[in-house]
């Protein structure tokens, strides 16, 4: 039997794009469990100075509610990404 039915939709170019979300809209657990993942990332610098995970997490919702940092979704790979908002309006 073909997987044809499980498969992820198509979406043409207008859908597939990126799309900015209110992290507002997010559960507690759903933006903790993003932070949470952004933070922890390999290659994730911050300086010359070392800080606790929970700082690190402190830092970036800081930067989310001030408007520095936005949330990205990406509806092809079903996953959420965390970028600057200049970078995101520029690109």
């Amino acid at each position: 039997m073909s997987d044809f039915h499980n498969a992820p939709p198509e979406y043409d170019d207008e859908e597939a794009g990126v799309i900015e979300i209110p992290y507002q809209g997010l559960s507690e657990d759903a933006l903790a469990g993003i932070i949470g993942e952004f933070v922890s990332r390999d290659g994730t610098d911050y300086g010359e100075f070392e800080y606790s995970l929970e700082d690190k997490i402190s830092q970036v919702k800081e930067q989310l509610k001030a408007g520095h940092l936005t949330l990205l979704f990406d509806p092809i790979n079903q996953s959420c990404q965390i970028v600057s908002r200049r970078d995101w309006k520029t690109s």
